[in-house]
């Protein structure tokens, strides 16, 4: 053949999805985002880049694309006149894009929005803390509940006018999220201390109440005898429950109480090994309830066995604060919540690194990288257990520790499959080795290495054509890919 040919491309087995990738590519030319727009059956992609150009824009709002109308409405770099445009579209879809951009949306357009036609389109604008305040808080008395119950739960330091209206709506579900023991955005808000008598006595706010009530013998009855184990798993966690509340709490029927009770720093250690126990033998024996349960039995387990799992999940301040006791206690989330801690010494630190427990080693990882010595650091990603794609774990996609080039070269000819797949961050790492793991049998390997500058172009076209959908975007989407390969894959897509 002769040497200045061109490459011949294999045939790609996912040509939609390879111009879906290409529609982000850093490096697609002006002239082929133009290209792009003529296409009718994408997700809008190409209208979400930030190189456009003003009439390009102009272009694609004259296609009145719904899917590319919307792709332009989420763009952060789209100029303010084309936003006031977009703000009058038939569209609610692209009217909704908007305001989930209202921090780079002007004044002029979110006035708009807030009095949209549409409770889709507020709802979006009650979550987001760029809406002006003032504009935000007319949506306190928006004729749509879920517009309401939004602010309540996202907007959690309202001024306390808006939060009184919202604590006191003739709508459940709005009372719900406005006293609720789940909020979108922290700080958690407290309520006006006038309103807890009422929002004790509805059965909807009582258990958000319930951490800021002032406990009397009368109302921790109440609470202890609440049919509602949210309630009393509140009443656990409360910062002035008595002794005697905390220990009969402790055989609550609910495990979801008794796991309140586990994670308090005033339990006796007896009573927080016995719930332990407990959790781990429900989690091991619990059986799901047979198809012909109640909805009460079935509701139990579905909850106890969350509890069960928010044992070993548990956010424990007071734990973070005093580290250095917990750095070897029985309690994964004891030891992971010491991990998070910035002031321990560096002997805890490496007894930390080394845990059996990978969501320990992780945290400790995370939390003070400069202190992983290198053949730790090797250790704890060739222990790494990788968890199914739908499950997607947050170190997958982090890059918390890192290697000299050397040793990462040394990983792509390693074993095991994790540690091949951390060799293409070598932004070094010589072709005939990215050739090689371009080849691997692993995806995750071939994904990793698609988009390395030193894999050679032949290696990189026969990435297009690979099985897995994945690594073929991930070619595609490469900037290394040569502009004559990037019009080849639009012509046979027919633009």
């Amino acid at each position: 053949m002769d040497a200045d040919a061109p490459t011949p491309a294999p045939t790609p087995a996912h040509l939609d999805r390879l111009v879906n990738a290409l529609a982000v590519n850093p490096a697609l030319p002006a002239a082929l985002v133009r290209r792009l727009i003529a296409r009718r059956n994408g997700l809008g992609k190409v209208a979400g880049r930030p190189d456009l150009t003003e009439d390009t824009v102009a272009e694609i709002i004259a296609t009145d694309d719904p899917w590319l109308l919307r792709g332009l409405a989420l763009n952060d770099r789209l100029p303010h006149r084309f936003r006031l445009v977009l703000a009058d579209h038939r569209d609610k879809g692209v009217r909704a894009a908007l305001a989930r951009r209202a921090a780079s949306a002007p004044r002029q357009v979110l006035d708009r929005l807030v009095g949209d036609p549409h409770p889709t389109v507020r709802e979006y604008l009650a979550q987001q803390d760029a809406t002006p305040p003032d504009l935000r808080a007319r949506l306190a008395a928006d004729p749509e509940p879920a517009v309401r119950a939004a602010l309540a739960k996202y907007w959690t330091q309202a001024p306390e006018t808006v939060r009184r209206i919202l604590l006191t709506d003739p709508e459940a579900a709005v009372r719900a999220a406005a006293c609720s023991t789940y909020y979108a955005r922290l700080p958690h808000p407290v309520p006006p201390a006038d309103l807890l008598p009422a929002l004790l006595a509805d059965p909807v706010t009582r258990a958000g109440a319930v951490v800021h009530a002032v406990l009397d013998t009368h109302l921790l009855r109440r609470l202890a005898d609440d049919p509602d184990s949210a309630v009393r798993a509140e009443l656990a966690r409360h910062p002035d429950l008595p002794p005697a509340v905390r220990e009969a709490l402790a055989d609550d029927p609910a495990l979801s109480v008794r796991v309140k009770v586990f994670a308090r720093p005033d339990t006796p250690e007896h009573l927080r090994a016995r719930i332990h126990a407990q959790a781990r033998a429900f989690a091991h024996a619990a059986a799901e309830p047979a198809l012909d349960a109640d909805d009460e039995t079935f509701l139990r387990w579905v909850e106890d066995t969350a509890a069960s799992a928010e044992l070993r999940t548990l956010g424990l301040a007071w734990v973070t604060d005093d580290p250095l006791p917990h750095v070897g206690s029985p309690y994964v989330a004891f030891r992971a919540c010491a991990a998070l801690s910035t002031a321990l010494p560096a002997d805890a630190v490496a007894r930390l690194l080394r845990d059996e427990e990978e969501t320990v080693r992780l945290t400790m990882a995370h939390t003070a990288p400069h202190l992983v010595d290198p053949a730790t650091a090797e250790d704890i990603e060739r222990r790494y257990r990788p968890r199914a794609d739908k499950f997607t774990f947050w170190w997958d996609k982090a890059q918390v520790l890192t290697f000299p080039p050397q040793t990462l070269r040394r990983f792509a000819t390693d074993p095991v499959p994790r540690l091949r797949s951390l060799a293409p961050r070598d932004p070094g790492l010589p072709a005939h080795l990215a050739e090689q793991l371009a080849r691997d049998p692993e995806e995750r390997v071939r994904l990793a290495v698609a988009p390395h500058r030193n894999l050679p172009l032949p290696a990189l076209l026969d990435l297009l054509a690979d099985p897995s959908p994945r690594v073929a975007q991930a070619a595609a989407a490469s900037p290394f890919l040569p502009v004559e390969h990037m019009e080849r894959l639009l012509r046979r897509a027919g633009l």
